[in-house]
C-alpha cells in the first residue's frame, strides 16, 4: 500500500506545475463538462447515495443529523451542478496582481497570487463537499487529494469518476486530482505525514478528526473546526425578529456547522420571550437544555431539561438547544469566550452601541447583528462556494473560498540593480 500511495504522490507532485499553468478557459471548460456530467448522471448518483443511506441507517451509531448531511436529492444534485457555473464566473486568481510599486532605486515590485500547491482535504459525510472543494481548488490552480468517510463511499466513487473523466476529456492531466478509494485510517496516517509532497492539509469534520490530525500531522493546516455558535437576544431586541432568526438559525438545517447550539437571553425579557421560544421551536421538535434560572421559569414544559456541565460545550448538530439567562452583554461575551468555537456568533438588538460593542469584543470568524448565523457560507457570501469554514487566524478565517486557496508572492524586475550598504 505504501508503495502505491507514494507513487501517486510523486505523480501529483510532478503535475503541480501543470495545474498552476492551466489557462482559465481550459479550467472553465472542464468545470462546464463536469456540470453536464453531474446532471446527466443524476440517477446514478442518487442510486449510489441510496446505497450509502441504507448502509448508514443500519449503523449502530446512527444519527438523524448525520443522515441529513449524507443525503442527496434531485434538488441538491442540481444545485451541485449549478454551483460550478458560479465558480466559473469568478475572476481568474492565478497571477492576479494585488499590489504594485516602484522603489526609489527603480526596482519594479508586483505582488501576485499563486496556488498553494497540493492540498489534502479530509471530510466526513457530505458528498457535495467533493464538487465544491474540487472546483475551488482546481480554479485556484491547485492539485487536490480528497478522502471521504466510509459512510459516503458509494456516492464519492461516482463523483470522483465524473471529475476524472472531465479532466481527461478536456486534455488535462488527471493526476492533478486524486479521489481516494481506500477509506482506512492507515491511509490517513500515512498521508498526513507526507509534508515533502503535500503542501496544505484541510480536515473538515468532527472534534475527533480535528484533534487526531492536529496531533499527528506534519503538514501546515487550515482547520475547519466545529461550529458551537451562539445567538444572544439583548433586552432591546425586537422579539418578533429575534424569534424569526432563532427558528431559522436552529431548525432550517440543524446538522450543519453554522446552525446555533446555544441561546443566550437577557434575564429582563426572559419571562415574556421564553414561552414564545418554546412554542415556535417546540413545533419543530426541539428539545431544550437550560440553566437553573431558565428551568425555574419553565420546568413544566415537557421538552425542557436541566443542563448538565457538558451541555454548553456540546455541538449537537441536532434539534437540541441550550438556553442560558444572563444579566447583559458582558456576561454574553464571557460565556461565548468560554464555550464558543470561534465560528459564528450573533446578537439581536435595536441598540447600535451594544451591537458595536459586541462586534468589537467577540472572538469569532463571522459576527452577525440582527441576522441568522446560517449565512456563514461561501456561496451565500458571493465566493462561489467554500472548501470549509476556517476557525483559525492564520492564512484565512471564515469561509474558505477560492482566493483563500492561493498565497501571494513578489515578482521583482530590475535593470541591473545591486544592493550596497547594510
Amino acid at each position: 500500500m505504501i508503495e502505491s500511495l507514494t507513487l501517486q504522490l510523486t505523480k501529483m507532485h510532478q503535475c503541480k506545475v501543470n495545474a498552476r499553468l492551466l489557462p482559465g478557459e481550459i479550467k472553465n471548460g472542464a468545470l462546464a463538462l463536469l456540470s453536464e456530467k453531474i446532471k446527466k448522471q443524476s440517477r446514478e448518483i442518487l442510486t449510489a447515495n441510496q446505497q450509502d443511506l441504507i448502509a448508514y441507517q443500519n449503523h449502530p451509531s446512527y444519527q438523524k443529523s448525520f443522515e441529513d448531511r449524507l443525503t442527496l436529492t434531485e434538488s441538491r444534485i442540481h444545485s451541485m451542478a449549478e454551483s460550478l457555473f458560479s465558480v466559473m464566473a469568478l475572476k481568474e486568481p492565478v497571477g492576479e496582481v494585488t499590489e504594485e510599486k516602484i522603489l526609489p532605486n527603480g526596482l519594479k515590485l508586483k505582488k501576485v497570487r499563486a496556488p498553494l500547491g497540493l492540498i489534502f482535504l479530509i471530510f466526513e459525510s457530505r458528498p457535495n463537499v467533493i464538487i465544491e472543494s474540487f472546483s475551488l481548488a482546481f480554479k485556484a490552480g491547485n492539485s487536490l487529494i480528497l478522502k471521504g468517510g466510509k459512510e459516503s463511499f458509494q456516492t464519492s466513487q461516482v463523483l470522483y469518476r465524473l471529475i476524472t473523466e472531465s479532466l481527461q476529456e478536456t486534455q488535462i492531466p488527471p493526476e492533478i486530482f486524486w479521489g481516494l478509494e481506500n477509506t482506512s485510517r492507515a491511509v490517513t496516517d500515512f498521508l498526513i505525514k507526507q509534508n515533502q509532497w503535500i503542501d496544505i492539509l484541510i480536515p473538515r469534520g468532527g472534534d475527533s478528526l480535528i484533534e487526531y490530525v492536529t496531533q499527528h500531522s506534519r503538514i501546515p493546516m487550515i482547520k475547519n473546526d466545529r461550529g458551537l455558535c451562539h445567538l444572544y437576544v439583548h433586552e432591546k431586541a425586537d422579539p418578533e425578529m429575534a424569534l424569526s432568526i432563532l427558528v431559522n438559525a436552529k431548525t432550517q438545517r440543524p446538522g450543519v456547522c453554522n446552525s446555533i447550539e446555544t441561546l443566550l437571553i437577557d434575564q429582563g425579557i426572559a419571562a415574556e420571550f421564553l414561552p414564545k421560544v418554546y412554542s415556535e421551536l417546540g413545533k419543530k421538535g426541539v428539545e431544550f437544555f437550560v440553566c437553573d434560572k431558565t428551568y425555574t421559569i419553565s420546568s413544566v414544559h415537557e421538552s425542557v431539561f436541566l443542563a448538565t456541565e457538558t451541555s454548553f460545550k456540546t455541538e449537537y448538530l441536532d434539534l437540541k438547544l441550550n438556553i442560558k439567562l444572563i444579566p447583559g452583554v458582558e456576561a454574553a461575551l464571557e460565556h461565548i469566550e468560554r464555550f464558543g468555537s470561534r465560528h459564528s456568533e450573533a446578537i439581536i438588538t435595536s441598540d447600535e452601541t451594544t451591537a458595536r460593542f459586541f462586534e468589537s469584543r467577540v472572538d469569532a470568524a463571522v459576527v452577525y447583528w440582527n441576522a441568522s448565523t446560517r449565512f456563514t457560507d461561501g456561496g451565500q457570501f458571493g465566493m462561489g462556494g467554500e472548501i470549509g469554514i476556517s476557525t483559525q487566524k492564520l492564512q484565512v478565517r471564515g469561509p474558505v473560498g477560492m482566493e483563500s486557496l492561493t498565497s501571494q508572492r513578489w515578482i521583482v524586475e530590475g535593470q541591473g540593480q545591486v544592493r550596497n550598504g547594510p
